[in-house]
């Protein structure tokens, strides 16, 4: 269960399907997530400076662990173009033992 309570899963949305893949590409090389899903449009509907508003953006799913979320947010932070990006982190309550296992490899440091 300690495996579990680590893992999360992160949403983060994006302006684009580009800045979506950027951003994912960037954290995988880093190893601060073992992998990221875009899903290409998403509708959204937000109050923004007293504003209604309406977007088509992507919407990026990550897959990592807690002890590193705060290294994903600055790094998103300071890719991303939004002024105040969606970075939501979600735990994993249960998982198959070898996708874990993987998510726990994949997100170690690479031997320099």
């Amino acid at each position: 269960m300690e495996k579990q309570a680590e893992n999360i899963i992160i949403l983060i949305t994006t302006s684009s399907f580009h800045e979506a893949e950027r951003l994912a590409k960037t954290l995988v090389e880093r190893r601060f997530v073992a992998c990221g899903n875009i899903v290409r449009e998403v509708h959204s509907i937000f109050w923004w400076k007293d504003s209604l508003e309406t977007e088509q953006e992507a919407l990026l799913i990550l897959k990592s662990k807690m002890s590193l979320f705060s290294e994903i947010v600055a790094a998103v932070q300071s890719l991303h173009s939004y002024d105040v990006p969606e970075i939501i982190a979600l735990p994993i309550i249960a998982g198959s033992e070898a996708y874990l296992d993987w998510l726990t490899k994949e997100t170690q440091p690479s031997p320099t």
